[in-house]
């Protein structure tokens, strides 16, 4: 502060024929002490009374620089506040200090602690540390600067395992107990916000014992402080600090001392002995009396150390500050000369509003101050590193800047050095990370940042580490094993290409195959007694039927379009009516032929071959005007089935219309129910071949296939439903074809004895 005020002194362009005067006390860290000199500086006057002429060291106070401290700076300002006496502190950095409702004359050159915490958090972020301990000073500085650290880590999901408080006037039980709550705790990161004497007191009790191995996370009040660099378990410490800086001459001011600068200071002395190790005055026979070959340039000593300034340069920045604010309220430049009014009588109210504006720069450093006193926030990130000789050095490692737009505030390489010398960032979490594929449950009790790891749920997916949430695939999509990303649902039909589908067209083909060669069989001995025996052209036409039966069956295996899943279902239905029609016309003509055979009855005429193809054709429209209606209002179409299966998509024909569908079923029911009434009625009739007992056994089969086709129809899921359709159609198809035509086919080619109109006419055969 000297060196400033001697320089400014000697400035002829900053308050040029100006000069500054200035007191300096120490306040000891004492609030008492600082409250007396208050009261002291705020009164006006010295405790002296000067009678003579110089009456220059008696004066009004026009501004105060300090405190040092934050406690005794809240009450140094509560009291020459009311007096508009600015103050600019170098080192008070309580966020508390910036209400301008209870501090409005407070400023300082040092950043507030709202941005230090802010600093630390993203500092404590940017490693991805997430279970940390807080320790803090038991003062202004340290309640206030945790409690906004805190804050800003709670908004950056940081969770705070304990956090203690302390003070180096505590009793040494208080500070034991807040070292043994460090060692048990589970948290490598400890963030400290403390002053360097309560530092000092924590580090040796933690030294006492094996001390735990923790990463240290500093504040800048002790993160540079070269004596607490002696504790080497604390190397890898990092922290924020004052930005270092030089100021040009200031080595030279503080190597030229004098003999007579030194007694006159007690402060001076005090340091004069203790560096040379002897005494000023003969006052103690222990000690050597300095002889005056001292030299102090000789010795290398933190007050000869100036190229690691922060604190010191935050002093000389204030008092640059409160010099251009009188300057600016004095001094006016005319004609390119600055005049200044040395006999104005100053109030500190016009210092005090001049304070408000300043904006200037000085050896590269930019001083000015927002509405609430603050300096421009600007910290160097500092870790302490051991060298080849092992003591530890600090090294810039970052720095952060509040006046770069929110982002880029924040900048660190990754030259650091971490607990035990390690280059590995160490790993401070309550619990592991969750990897993709499950979502974080809150252990209950616990904060947020212990939590099981929990797999997603059926169908949900989570594709980030520690997600607090599964989120559902799309509706086509499912998850894979990992639970991790979705992929698009396999879609299942009963595809050519599979094994069931090749057996189940294999059979249909093969029906198809089996119909035709009958009908040729059929063909070639069709003057035969046995073709001819019951309505060839009806056999014939049920052979027909048969054939398209067994090929609709074809319909229902591939990918469902439009036009297939119309197809399936009409043709199905049609063919399978003309079918049944047919077995019915032959079932009415053996009924009708056993009933001519008695005397006096001509009912063959009235159900001669016309009537028979009428009959075939009627109950086949009624079906065709049934599938019409089916498809005009609703008909079945294409769809993805999204339900039965969550894993994966079914590609099938809706009905369109339920009541169309089962009014096809109804219909080939009732005609086969009839079909069999009436062929049980003529299965007892005289002939060597009763067509009517073939009828009998084939729709008992017909009927069952199709009464257990329902439940199972119901039940099957996926592909497996068309399956038993085709199933269904194939199994009552045989059961038709073998029934009704394999006897007859085995009469016309091994026994062909029986195929004559004489065996055939025989009611009694032996």
């Amino acid at each position: 502060m000297i060196f400033a005020i001697e320089e400014i002194n000697n400035n002829t362009e900053l308050l040029p024929g100006v000069k500054l005067g200035y007191q300096i006390h120490d306040s000891c860290a004492s609030v008492p002490v600082t409250v007396h000199v208050a009261f002291q500086l705020s009164n006006g006057h010295d405790p002296l009374f000067y009678t003579d002429n110089d009456c220059s060291q008696s004066g009004a106070v026009m501004a105060v620089i300090g405190e040092s401290g934050s406690t005794p700076s809240i009450s140094m300002s509560r009291i020459i506040g009311s007096f508009n006496i600015p103050q600019v502190s170098h080192y008070a950095t309580c966020a508390c200090l910036s209400n301008k409702k209870q501090y409005p004359t407070f400023f300082r050159t040092i950043p507030s602690d709202q941005y230090q915490a802010d600093a630390l958090a993203k500092l404590v972020k940017h490693f991805g540390w997430t279970w940390i301990g807080a320790i803090r000073s038991d003062s202004d500085y340290g309640n206030n600067g945790m409690a906004a650290f805190l804050e800003a880590a709670l908004r950056a999901g940081i969770c705070v395992e304990y956090s203690e408080s302390f003070y180096r006037t505590n009793p040494r039980s208080k500070i034991q107990r807040v070292a043994d709550v460090i060692r048990r705790s589970t948290s490598t990161v400890v963030v400290a916000f403390a002053a360097p004497g309560d530092m000092k007191f924590l580090l040796e009790e933690l030294a006492e014992d094996p001390p735990p191995p923790r990463q240290w996370i500093g504040s800048e009040a002790w993160v540079t402080d070269p004596h607490l660099m002696s504790f080497r378990f604390c190397a890898g410490a990092i922290g924020v600090a004052i930005q270092q800086s030089v100021i040009p001459g200031l080595r030279d001011f503080l190597l030229n001392l004098s003999p007579s600068q030194v007694t006159a200071s007690s402060v001076l002395t005090e340091f004069w002995e203790d560096a040379f190790n002897c005494k000023l005055k003969n006052t103690d026979l222990d000690m050597r009396v300095c002889d005056g070959t001292e030299d102090i340039k000789k010795i290398s000593n933190p007050y000869t150390e100036t190229s690691q300034l922060r604190i010191t340069n935050m002093v000389y920045k204030a008092v640059y500050a409160i010099a251009h604010a009188i300057h600016n309220a004095v001094c006016r430049e005319a004609n390119e000369t600055i005049m200044c009014d040395k006999h104005i009588k100053l109030e500190s109210s016009q210092v005090f509003s001049r304070l408000k504006k300043v904006n200037f720069s000085r050896n590269g450093y930019h001083v000015s101050f927002d509405v609430h006193g603050d300096p421009v926030a600007f910290y160097e990130l500092v870790n302490w590193q051991k060298i080849d000789n092992g003591v530890t050095e600090l090294v810039k490692v970052g720095y952060y800047d509040g006046s770069l737009p929110i982002g880029r505030q924040f900048r660190i390489n990754q030259n650091l050095t971490w607990l035990d010398g390690s280059n590995q960032v160490p790993v401070s979490s309550c619990s592991k990370s969750c990897p993709s594929g499950t979502r974080k449950v809150l252990q209950k009790g616990k904060p947020i940042c212990c939590y099981d790891c929990i797999p997603c749920p059926e169908g949900e997916i989570s594709n980030m580490t520690d997600s607090p949430d599964c989120f559902p695939c799309p509706r086509e999509f499912w998850p894979n094993a990992e639970k991790d990303a979705c992929f698009p649902k396999p879609v299942e039909f009963l595809s050519f290409d599979e094994i069931l589908s090749i057996i189940l067209a294999t059979f249909s083909v093969s029906g198809a195959c089996l119909t035709i060669t009958i009908a040729a069989v059929f063909f070639h001995h069709k003057t035969t007694p046995i073709v001819r025996a019951n309505n060839s052209e009806l056999s014939f036409l049920l052979l027909f039927s048969l054939t398209l039966c067994f090929l609709c069956s074809l319909t229902f295996i591939g990918a469902p379009s439009e036009w297939s899943c119309m197809l399936r279902h009409t043709a199905f239905g049609i063919t399978f009516v003309l079918c049944i029609s047919c077995v019915l016309g032959k079932t009415i003509v053996v009924l009708m032929a056993f009933k001519a055979t008695l005397p006096g009855n001509n009912v063959m005429k009235w159900f001669g071959p016309p009537q028979q193809r009428m009959t075939v054709v009627s109950f086949t429209f009624i079906q065709v005007v049934i599938c019409i209606i089916w498809l005009i209002v609703s008909p079945p179409f294409p769809v993805k089935n999204l339900t039965t299966f969550k894993e994966k998509i079914i590609l099938e024909c809706a009905l369109g219309s339920a009541v169309g569908f089962w009014s096809v079923l109804g219909y080939i029911g009732l005609l086969a129910v009839l079909c069999f009434v009436l062929a049980v009625l003529a299965r007892k009739l005289p002939d060597n071949f009763n067509e009517a007992k073939m009828i009998t056994f084939s729709m008992l089969i017909f009927c069952a296939v199709w009464i257990a086709f329902i439940p199972a129809y119901v039940s099957s899921p996926g592909k497996f439903t068309v399956a038993v359709e085709i199933f269904a159609i194939l199994a009552s198809s045989f059961g038709l074809i073998l029934c009704i035509f394999a006897p007859k086919c085995f009469i016309i080619l091994f026994q062909p004895e029986k195929n004559t109109k004489k065996y055939l006419m025989n009611k009694n055969p032996k």
